[in-house]
């Protein structure tokens, strides 16, 4: 371990002179460098180099130690050679030894002159090891480093007190042991000094060197001392002049800068101290978002600048606490607003009430993330609505003298004794207060949801603006890089740069300068801040006051800090929009409820056409009038229509089913007068638009009944039963225009009596069902063909139906339009069937008398005078009914069987086409049978052909 030198000081204190001595004495009175500037010297250190030598942190011992940094840390890096020192060689040395060259031949001749070092050693190794003989006489214990006689133990080996006697007296005996004890430590001495006076023998001539350099050693501090006073005098002279003065005003200005920065935080104190009365205050005046606003500064002041202040620290919990209260507060105004608000009477404005008061408890709200207050205006809205459908009931109740509300106690019972006038006022009352009531909360609704995208709006802009200060100052830096890149390659400074080149911007300029000295007009007392390190956090340079204005045009200024993200305000929005949706529900709901609450006892079930569909219309108003209002259709309401639709229809189409039965049942197939109403109802039918006209009044003059029904210029002969049903199908095709939910329903049910009609027609008709249900005799051709024209006419309109409900139906439900399809096609099957069975009556007659034919005189025979008669009946029974060409079509196929079965009576009476009396005679008959036939009304020009009956000539 090497051993930490002397201090200078010390040792120069110890080679000067007494003389100078005094003058260091008189030295330390002048003014010190190292006292004065307080600088660091090495006497400041608190770790000595042995202390950093056997430093136990260390593991491992470094060899090299001076070229490491003190710790655990350090890590040993290569260092690189510098490029400043050129390569080194021999050349650089060739001129040092020319100039040593004469010093070396100097030396070498000295050195042959002088003993060598070798004879030397043996001199004084022959001296050394007498010396040492000498000695090692010495006890050890003399060359011991801690010999010190204080020591008991060392004393007592020294000087063995035990060799003298321990009687008082001094015999003989110890004195010659205290004598040859000092003669033996006297004989040590003497080789001690012996062996020093030769070790100083041998090094008299560096000691004699020494001394000499002593003088000069002197003589060289002398003058050193008087540079360093002389120094240390232009020094003190310079601190005096040049720094004291300079020294005194930075120390000053700080000073008043302390002061001001104690002052400004003294009355930062006194503020924060007046924050529970004006929050009391702002509190005392609904001013919610200010006193939180004011809350969270002073909690934030606390925080950043007060922190520590033992007089507040009992502040920021009772702020707590204040906020959590401002919070229970802020809801129950809230919930106070939303009530009065939603309560006050429909008759008014639906412009939102206290505008301003609703902003700040949004805001409020908003600030202190209460995330579920449009629950609390939920709820509202639904205690609301069943308070409108209450007092309506009320009001209208206590207007009917018919209803007693002392023996009726109960509002259900009430509105169930009205008629259908009543309930109907009732309800149209119900529906336009909820519309008002929508659209007061739509307008309330709006204002909060403008709010809440105001301040997502103001979040937005905000992220821009510091996303653009952001890029300017990385502008600013990489400007202010290059120019200092600049000046350090010119070799300038940067203070001339600043002096020389642009100055800063005026404003920084002038704040910098009021910052760093204040203007001495400026008083001391002043409230100004003059540090920015004075200025809070939460000063108004911090906020970005954005304008905004509501849709009632309450302009807002935004400086709260709503520390919401985008996707929580983008949530609360769509909350509050889904709000007015369900504002819609509601009423729907409560709608609903109250037809339900009507339609106990089947009121509506009950109801005419006429009072049917004056209720869906006004239901299909009040839908269409909250959509516009909402922008979402609310299903629950026209789904309870439809249900109560589904339920009218049902009825209607039994009533109508049954009423059709009725007169089928009672229909005796003649022919029936057409009244005048029921033409109008033809003639109504235009251009395939099926509209029912408006019943005339009894005043107007009565026209006489028609034999026909004129129908696009056709004249059909029907029954009343058909006439009934015509009206019927108009009705159910009304019916589909005043309610369009019930149009597949209706077309369904329409099918089903059409089908019932042509079913239960052909049964009394076809079937002969008449005889045993009406009591008719027979069913006679006129019945046949009137039941046939009857049908031809449901043919004619059912293209005209199926045209009508298309018009009214989804393309998706298209494919129910089939149904027509079916119906037309059973209807021609039934008409076809009709005209069969009038061909298989006048067959069989023809089959009965043609069997009896005998080819004999009188001519014309009896049979075919029969045969003329029974075709003149039949054409006077169907002439009138069917129109002329299907009277030729049915003729013709009358005369093909007649043809047929006379062609086989010839055959079996071997009547030849021969030019015989025989085939005169028949031929006589088929002339007569030809000319009555086309002697008969629309028969004229009817080819009979009757030459197929005859067979050839054999």
């Amino acid at each position: 371990m090497l051993p930490f030198p002397w201090p200078v000081t010390s040792r120069l204190s110890a080679s000067l002179p007494q003389m100078y001595s005094s003058d260091s004495n008189s030295l330390s009175n002048e003014p010190s460098v190292v006292a004065d500037q307080h600088k660091w010297t090495i006497y400041h250190s608190k770790v000595n180099l042995p202390a950093a030598l056997n430093d136990p942190r260390l593991a491992k011992r470094e060899s090299d130690f001076f070229t490491k940094t003190w710790g655990q840390d350090f890590v040993e890096v290569d260092v690189l050679p510098s490029p400043y020192l050129p390569p080194i060689n021999k050349e650089h040395f060739s001129s040092y030894v020319q100039q040593t060259s004469l010093r070396e031949k100097n030396h070498e001749r000295w050195k042959s002159i002088c003993p060598t070092k070798d004879d030397y050693n043996r001199t004084a190794f022959s001296h050394g090891s007498k010396s040492r003989a000498d000695l090692d006489q010495v006890p050890k214990i003399f060359m011991k480093p801690d010999f010190a006689l204080d020591d008991s133990l060392t004393f007592n080996a020294v000087l063995p007190w035990s060799h003298f006697s321990s009687a008082g007296g001094k015999g003989s005996r110890d004195a010659a042991s205290a004598k040859l004890l000092q003669e033996k430590l006297s004989h040590y001495l003497d080789i001690v000094e012996v062996n020093i006076a030769h070790q100083i023998s041998l090094r008299s001539e560096a000691f004699f060197h020494a001394m000499t350099s002593q003088h000069e050693l002197q003589d060289y501090l002398r003058k050193t001392s008087q540079a360093v006073k002389m120094l240390r005098d232009k020094i003190s002279q310079i601190d005096r002049v040049m720094c004291e003065g300079s020294l005194r005003i930075l120390r000053q200005a700080l000073t008043r800068n302390n002061c001001i920065k104690v002052y400004n935080k003294l009355k930062l104190m006194a503020t924060v101290h007046q924050t529970q009365p004006t929050v009391q205050l702002l509190l005392s005046t609904s001013e919610y978002v200010g006193a939180l606003d004011l809350i969270a500064t002073t909690q934030e002041v606390l925080q950043q600048e007060l922190q520590g202040i033992h007089s507040f620290r009992h502040l920021g919990s009772q702020l707590c606490e204040l906020e959590k209260l401002i919070d229970k507060m802020i809801i129950a105004e809230f919930t106070s607003y939303a009530r009065t608000d939603l309560n006050r009477s429909l008759e008014e404005e639906c412009q939102v009430i206290e505008e301003e008061r609703l902003v700040s408890l949004v805001f409020g709200l908003l600030k202190q993330r209460k995330l579920d207050f449009f629950e609390i205006y939920a709820d509202e809205m639904m205690a609301t609505a069943k308070n409108i459908i209450k007092q309506c009931v009320v009001s209208t109740v206590s207007q009917i003298d018919e209803i007693d509300a002392e023996l009726v106690t109960k509002l259900a019972d009430q509105m169930r004794m009205m008629n259908f006038s009543q309930w109907f006022n009732l309800l149209q009352n119900i529906f336009s207060k909820f519309t008002v009531f929508l659209q007061r909360v739509k307008a309330t609704i709006n204002v909060i949801r403008s709010v809440v995208l105001m301040v997502l709006d103001k979040n937005q802009r905000i992220r821009e603006l510091e996303v653009m200060a952001a890029q300017k100052g990385l502008a600013r830096e990489s400007k202010v890089d290059n120019d200092l890149a600049y000046l350090t390659h010119e070799g300038l400074f940067i203070s001339d740069s600043f002096s020389e080149g642009e100055h800063p911007p005026a404003a920084t300029n002038t704040n910098f300068q009021r910052n760093a000295s204040p203007s001495s007009s400026e008083p001391s007392g002043s409230d100004s801040v003059s540090d920015p390190e004075c200025t809070t956090d939460s000063s108004s340079s911090k906020d970005h006051t954005l304008p905004s204005v509501t849709p009632g045009g309450v302009e807002i200024i935004m400086t709260e800090d709503i520390k919401l993200t985008d996707l929580e305000l983008g949530k609360i929005a769509n909350n509050i929009q889904e709000l007015l949706y369900n504002a819609s529900d509601i009423c729907h709901d409560r709608c609903v409820k109250f037809l339900l609450a009507r339609a106990k006892d089947s009121f509506l079930e009950r109801l005419n056409s006429s009072e049917f569909v004056s209720l869906s219309r006004s239901v299909e108003m009040f839908v269409q009038d909250t959509e516009k209002i909402c922008g979402r259709k609310s299903m629950s309401l026209r789904g309870a229509l439809q249900s109560q639709a589904n339920k009218f229809v049902n009825r209607f189409h039994d009533e109508r089913k049954t009423k059709l039965s009725l007169l089928l049942d009672n229909e005796r197939w003649k022919q029936a007068d057409v009244p005048a109403e029921f033409q109008d109802l033809v003639d109504s039918i235009t251009d395939g638009k099926i509209i029912l006209p408006e019943r005339k009044s009894g005043c107007v003059e009565e026209r006489k009944p028609s034999d026909f029904l004129t129908v696009d210029g056709q004249k059909y002969a029907v029954v009343g039963t058909v006439l009934i049903l015509i009206r019927i199908i108009l009705e159910y095709c009304s019916c589909v225009d005043d309610i369009p939910s019930i149009t597949t329903d209706m077309l369904t049910r329409l099918s089903e009596l059409l089908k019932y009609f042509n079913s239960r027609s052909c049964q009394l008709v076809l079937g002969a069902g008449a005889l045993q249900v009406v009591g008719l005799k027979t069913i006679t051709t006129k019945n046949l063909a009137l039941s046939s024209r009857c049908l031809q006419l449901i043919v004619h309109y059912i293209p005209v139906i199926r045209a009508h409900f298309e018009a009214r139906m989804q393309p998706k439900q298209y494919s129910m339009l089939r149904q027509f399809d079916h119906i037309t096609k059973d209807y021609n099957d039934h008409i076809a069937e009709i005209s069969a069975k009038l061909v298989s009556i006048m067959d069989s007659l023809f089959e009965k008398l043609l069997s009896k034919y005998e080819v004999k005189a009188p001519v014309p025979s009896m049979c075919f005078r029969n045969i003329c008669k029974q075709m003149a009946k039949m054409h006077e029974a169907i002439y009138d009914l069917l129109p002329e060409e299907q009277t030729q079509g049915l003729f013709l196929r009358i005369n093909t069987s007649c043809r047929r079965h006379l062609k086989s009576q010839l055959s079996l009476l071997n009547v030849i086409n021969d030019g015989g009396p025989q085939h005169g005679m028949v031929a006589a008959d088929i002339a007569f049978y030809t000319g009555n036939v086309q002697a008969l009304k629309g028969l004229k020009d009817l080819d009979l052909n009757m030459g197929e009956i005859w067979e050839q000539k054999r």
